[in-house]
């Protein structure tokens, strides 16, 4: 059956690649040397092919077929490509736009019957000379066996294609691609058909689908695969004419092909001939089966292999995820949204991981490189500084010169002419580091844009990894009888390649336990007042910073009661401590190898087995997952999981001396504790955060290295937790938060304690990733040996320790905000002089992760920034809890009166322009602000 609404993209296929066909075979008439033009001129006739095939205009596809091969045999110098071919190709360039312009009225057979003659000719002319060098050529089909040919019905048995009819390994990985698209499309149609069995638009979806299979199938010569999507599409066809009904168990028939197509488009090149014919019985009877759909008669077939199928697929692990796509859209794909067909004009291109992981870690190393720049700028402007002093000495000496009567001429005229060429030298430093200063603005933009496109290279829509999810669900629920309906939300969310594979396993286990155990029966809902159908719901959204994903059901819940039985039961812990337990932590035992609610573990799930597979891979990923449940009205579980595991976001600190990063998704809270706050029982230092007591680790202790030489206060502390424990980590102090590219470790190294991986600072130097959750173990380990040395700081209870001297001055410490190097340059010098402690950055939100981080007594801010610009930063100050006394100065060079209302409004306690550099101005308000 010919898709006549695919022909007005068919002739516009051939019009395009014919005119670049003819304008390739043009140069090479003249330049016969041109290989790129020939490789153009076959990838032109190979897309000719493959839409006439696809469409079913066999006498198109034979002609272009019989030109690329030709064009083959002259790129493989088995041939020439005298003048006379080149005119003859030219000439049935012209026929493919006329064979194409005759399909649009239905008046192809009257152009073929008119053009025989000139047909043959050229053929024939593109199929002389050479002739053993050229594989052989497919002659056209006659009309009339043509004819037969598209309206026979599928033979009953169909031969095993052998490899020699099979196109190259490229066709077949289309083919496969192909196959990946259109069975997401026939899944989800059939089982929307179940609730709408009319559906116009679900079945002409579903055909177009079937006949894309049909198309590609028989592009690489699959028979069995021909035949099958033929008869799918035939059935189809009568739903839409009202001939059957499309009901559930037909609806099992017809996912027992899209099965077998998806099975065989799994089947590398090598195994297939054998995997045919190994299969060729199923195809037979999967064949008929969807045949019989379409008679009166087949009714006790239909039901024979449905009650083989459902259980199948209901004990099955679901084909859905088990093989992904590389690209899920394909250009012969069936009716899709506005948005998918704007994403499917978008050239795809198969890229490795490991080539992804390579972009990522040369993208990493370019904004390394950027990073560079600015260290070296700040480098020149000492170069100027000191070239000030000198042209300061040089100006004294011309002084001296001019009132010293004993000089010589010589001498004067040298001290006027160096006089001079120092004034170029220092036109020429500013004007280069005006250039350099532009050139890190670009060189910074460039790289970092860089390293975002590569980042987005590596993520996949969440969609790509549950599509087959609906699918499971459905057939799982027929298998115990309920009705279930898959929601999934956030469909096109962003996740990290590999998550998104490491998300099927922990999503099929609670999915099936869900359906199985969380889901009641039809009849049990509406005694409860509940629609007979269940709702599962799957959703995926980015959430500050992370990507979160809700499973989640209207069952029946989890009765608290029940489950602090079953803990005790499984003598998890004693019953005196399950009955204190919150329901929040009695949740955390679901996650427990092994736990289940159910009374009897059945082959598709138990409430809680398996779920110990979704606490270690949300750990593994640097991630957390927690459940929650209401009696009555349902169960969710909660994943909180980085974006990316390429980039990690981390807070770095330092410990005796050396970085450290702490991926931000396992750190709890990051705080500071005053030493009259340090409390001691039983030789254990702790502290208490909102009610609960946390005890305080050294962390230098923990990673095995030397001890500070000194101790901060107050004192910097960490807080992580695993399901039990909660412990305080006392580092030196907060250096704030960066996301860091990460670098797997040297596999020769083994699993190094405490550390997951590496990375590369902006500087180029290396700190190592912590690897909290093994960080937690070794510190549980510590605690039992009951060798946990002490933290310096005066405990409440603890006479030894160590007092720290509040009576030595503070030095204060200011942070400088602007985006220009010069800028911050002059403004750290100015206030250094002053003996005030400076730090820069050079953004308002590099500023505002400062600021954060450690405590500052006064921040002064440009107002023009990337990011975040000065007016936001002091809004973020500001209404910040902790940080909405400090004060701000705004120091911009735009005096503009409408800038500094807006500024002092925004909480600024000054507003400057950068002429105040040039007095006292700054410092002034510097020490109003928080003295000398």
């Amino acid at each position: 059956m010919r898709d006549y609404s695919m022909l007005g993209l068919f002739r516009q296929e051939v019009k395009t690649q014919v005119k670049s066909l003819k304008q390739s075979l043009s140069i090479l008439k003249k330049q016969p040397s041109q290989e790129g033009e020939l490789d153009t001129a076959i990838r032109s006739l190979h897309a000719i092919v493959g839409s006439a095939q696809l469409i079913e205009v066999d006498v198109a596809a034979t002609l272009s077929e019989q030109m690329r091969v030709r064009l083959i045999a002259v790129q493989n110098g088995s041939t020439s490509l005298a003048d006379a071919l080149v005119d003859r190709l030219l000439h049935a360039g012209d026929l493919l736009i006329e064979i194409s312009d005759a399909t649009s009225d239905g008046t192809l057979e009257n152009w073929l019957s008119q053009h025989s003659d000139d047909l043959a000719q050229t053929q024939a002319a593109i199929i002389e000379g050479d002739k053993e060098a050229i594989p052989s050529l497919p002659a056209p089909l006659p009309q009339e066996v043509r004819g037969e040919q598209e309206n026979s019905i599928p033979s009953d048995n169909p031969k095993p294609n052998p490899p020699s009819l099979l196109l190259d390994s490229s066709m077949m990985e289309l083919f496969r691609l192909e196959v990946e698209a259109q069975a997401t499309l026939l899944n989800n149609g059939l089982l929307a058909l179940e609730s709408q069995s009319h559906s116009a638009q679900e079945l002409e979806s579903l055909m177009r689908a079937a006949h894309s299979v049909k198309g590609a199938a028989r592009i690489v010569g699959l028979d069995a695969a021909v035949q099958l999507a033929h008869v799918m599409e035939d059935c189809f066809v009568a739903a839409q004419d009202h001939t059957i009904n499309l009901d559930s168990d037909r609806a099992d028939v017809l996912l027992r092909g899209v099965d077998l197509l998806q099975s065989l488009s799994q089947v590398s090149d090598a195994d297939l001939p054998n995997w045919l014919t190994n299969h060729d019985s199923e195809f037979r009877t999967v064949r008929s089966a969807i045949g019989a759909i379409c008679s009166a008669e087949g009714t006790a077939t239909i039901q024979t292999l449905t009650a083989d199928f459902v259980p199948a697929i209901a004990l099955a692990e679901s084909i859905s995820t088990a093989h992904e796509p590389e690209n899920p859209l394909s250009p012969a794909s069936g009716e899709i949204s506005p948005a998918d067909a704007a994403a499917a004009q978008e050239r795809v291109v198969r890229v490795s991981a490991d080539n992804l992981n390579r972009m990522m870690g040369l993208a990493g190393e370019s904004l390394i490189e950027a990073n560079w720049l600015p260290p070296f700028a700040d480098s020149l402007m000492v170069l100027k500084s000191r070239q000030l002093e000198l042209s300061k000495n040089l100006e004294r000496l011309q002084q001296n010169a001019m009132i010293n009567p004993n000089l010589d001429q010589d001498s004067k005229s040298l001290i006027d002419a160096t006089r001079q060429r120092d004034q170029e030298c220092r036109d020429l430093l500013n004007d280069r580091l005006t250039e350099l200063e532009e050139f890190i603005r670009r060189s910074a933009n460039l790289s970092d844009r860089l390293y975002r496109e590569v980042i987005t290279s590596h993520m996949r829509p969440f969609i790509d990894g549950v599509q087959g999810f609906p699918r499971m669900v459905r057939d799982l629920a027929r298998t115990v009888n309920k009705q279930v309906k898959l929601e999934i939300i956030g469909k096109s969310t962003s996740v990290d390649r590999d998550i998104l594979k490491k998300l099927e396993a922990p999503l099929t286990h609670i999915l099936r336990n869900a359906v199985d155990h969380g889901i009641e029966l039809p009849e049990d809902r509406i005694a409860a007042g509940k629609p007979a159908e269940g709702t599962v719901r799957v959703e995926a959204m980015h959430r500050g910073g992370m990507l979160a994903i809700t499973i989640s059901d209207d069952g029946r819940g989890i009765t608290p009661i029940a489950l602090r039985q079953q803990i005790i039961n499984k003598q998890l812990a004693a019953p005196k401590v399950v009955a204190k337990l919150t329901d929040a932590e009695l949740m955390e035992f679901l996650f427990l190898p092994g736990f289940s609610m159910s009374k009897q573990v059945t082959e598709l799930s138990g409430r809680g087995v398996g779920l110990d597979i979704a606490q270690s891979m949300a750990q593994e990923v640097g991630g957390t997952v927690r459940a929650a449940s209401q009696v009555g009205k349902g169960s969710s579980f909660y994943f909180q999981l980085p974006l990316t595991l390429s980039v990690v976001r981390t807070l770095l600190v330092e410990i005796s001396g050396e970085a450290y990063a702490f991926p931000l998704a396992r750190i709890d809270q990051i705080i500071t504790v005053q030493p009259s706050e340090i409390s001691t029982v039983e030789n254990r230092q702790y502290f208490t955060l909102d009610g609960t007591n946390i005890g305080l680790i050294p962390v230098h202790q923990v990673l095995d290295l030397p001890p500070p030489a000194s101790s901060p206060s107050p004192l910097w502390v960490v807080v992580i937790s695993d399901q039990s424990t909660t412990d305080g980590l006392v580092i030196d102090r907060c250096l704030g938060e960066r996301e860091l590219v990460v670098r797997p470790l040297d596999a020769r190294l083994g699993k190094v304690p405490d550390i997951s991986a590496a990375a590369l600072m902006g500087d180029g130097s290396l700190v190592l990733i912590v690897d909290v959750s093994d960080l937690v173990r070794s510190t549980n380990a510590l605690l039992n040996s009951g060798a946990i040395a002490r933290v310096a700081g005066q405990s409440k209870n603890t006479p030894e320790g160590i007092s720290l001297n509040d009576s030595a001055p503070q030095e204060k410490r200011i942070l400088v905000v602007d985006d220009s190097i010069t800028v911050r340059e002059m403004e750290r010098k100015l206030l250094q002089n002053r003996g005030y402690v400076v730090e820069v950055a050079v953004d308002g939100m590099e500023g505002w992760n400062a600021v954060r981080s450690s405590p500052y007594d006064l921040v002064i801010s440009d107002i023009d920034m990337p990011r975040m610009n000065g007016i936001e930063l002091i809004k973020e100050i500001k209404r910040h809890p902790r940080l909405g006394s400090t004060p701000v100065i705004v120091v911009s060079y735009r005096d503009r009166e409408d800038d500094r209302i807006q500024g002092l409004e925004a909480g600024a306690n000054y507003y400057l322009t950068k002429s105040s550099f040039h007095d006292d101005t700054l410092i002034r308000a510097v020490v109003d602000l928080i003295g000398e």
